[in-house]
């Protein structure tokens, strides 16, 4: 299930004050490399973020990310399924993440959460 939508960014500043002036967002920020975006209907939780990279180095700008309980388990399933990984697994400061495409080329993130 898809529960967290990231968008690519230039400018974390620029893009904070953008989304809350356009659609009344609240952030976490998690220091000069990333910033969550808070859900209204849920105090404390977000269900996405802005991260400071170049859209274009991604594709439209957007990667939807689906949630894990085992992140190596998704990723290999993802290899044995005919996907291609795009960024290997690795630790940020929420958890465990990887990219991947798919065999049409979309672009995706599985994520685990540290608990």
């Amino acid at each position: 299930m898809i529960d967290y939508v990231e968008l690519a960014v230039d400018d974390l500043g620029q893009a904070k004050a953008f989304y809350a002036k356009a659609l009344g967002w609240t952030f976490t920020d998690y220091g000069p490399d990333y910033v969550g975006i808070q859900d209204p209907t849920r105090p404390g939780q977000e269900f996405g973020g802005l991260n400071p990279i170049t859209p274009s180095s991604r594709g439209d700008g957007v990667l939807a990310l689906a949630r894990a309980a085992d992140a190596e388990a998704a990723q290999a399933n993802v290899q044995e399924a005919g996907g291609r990984i795009v960024v290997e697994l690795h630790e940020y400061p929420g958890g465990r993440r990887f990219t991947f495409a798919d065999p049409w080329g979309n672009i995706l993130g599985v994520y685990q959460p540290i608990e």
